[in-house]
């Protein structure tokens, strides 16, 4: 008897189903409407334009590793540990965390700009979404271009053979890919002269262990004291972040 009444019921519902489908087609119709503005431009509805931007969402991460400054922060960051000994301190977890807050305040100017020129003006409906988008481009492509090294971008504008008559025609797919060469090498640069300290450090202490005969004692586990108390003296996780912070031109204002 349960059973029958349950399909019973279910029968009821088919005729419900059938006339709640074109309904709800009916009102998904409007997330698809487009409008053609008078100077021929065109402007989706609400609903795909949120679509739209959860799907960026998703790239997300790249875009804050690859466009901010994030990647010349975490590299350094992670030779300084190389360069101190410490395999596992600070873990990874805390190096990624200190690298995106120091990113997001070497990156607030060009996020302010972004937020009063493009977010803003578009909330408040004075501007469509292409050209908010155009806008929040532009501070953006700012900072990567005073962070890239010519000579990185002309090998990617060779290698797309494109040529360009100022860098504000340079493409993002070309830019993109040469900020981030500049990031690296200028990352390598700073860790080098972090290292060599250290490597001092390190040459010395082994050179004593041998003199003393000690040949079976690791000269890394008798430096590493040493190193960690220099590196503390010196108020070196002040200068690192100084450093990193400065390198982006962040306090020459």
């Amino acid at each position: 008897m349960t059973r029958r009444r349950l399909m019973i019921k279910a029968s009821w519902l088919w005729p419900l189903l059938l006339l709640a489908g074109p309904l709800a087609a009916q009102e998904g119709m409007s997330a698809v409407t487009v409008t053609t503005n008078p100077d021929g431009s065109q402007e989706y509805s609400l609903t795909l334009q949120v679509l739209a931007l959860m799907t960026a969402l998703s790239f997300l991460p790249a875009m804050v590793i690859m466009m901010t400054s994030f990647t010349r922060i975490i590299v350094v960051l992670s030779i300084l540990r190389q360069a101190l000994g410490l395999q596992q301190s600070p873990s990874n977890q805390v190096l990624i965390g200190i690298s995106l807050f120091l990113s997001f305040f070497i990156m607030s100017p060009v996020l302010d700009r972004v937020n009063g020129e493009a977010l803003q003006p578009y909330l408040a409906e004075e501007i469509g979404s292409r050209e908010a988008l155009a806008r929040a481009e532009l501070p953006v492509r700012d900072f990567m271009l005073a962070q890239t090294r010519v000579k990185d971008l002309d090998t990617f504008l060779t290698i797309a053979g494109i040529e360009v008559d100022g860098e504000e025609q340079v493409p993002l797919r070309v830019l993109i890919p040469a900020f981030v060469t500049s990031e690296l090498k200028t990352a390598f640069q700073i860790g080098f002269m972090l290292f060599l300290p250290f490597l001092v450090i390190d040459l010395v202490v082994a050179s004593i262990l041998m003199a003393m005969g000690m040949m079976m004692l690791s000269p890394m586990l008798v430096s590493l004291p040493f190193k960690l108390m220099l590196f503390v003296l010196v108020d070196g996780w002040n200068l690192i972040m100084g450093t990193l912070a400065n390198s982006f031109g962040l306090g020459a204002g």
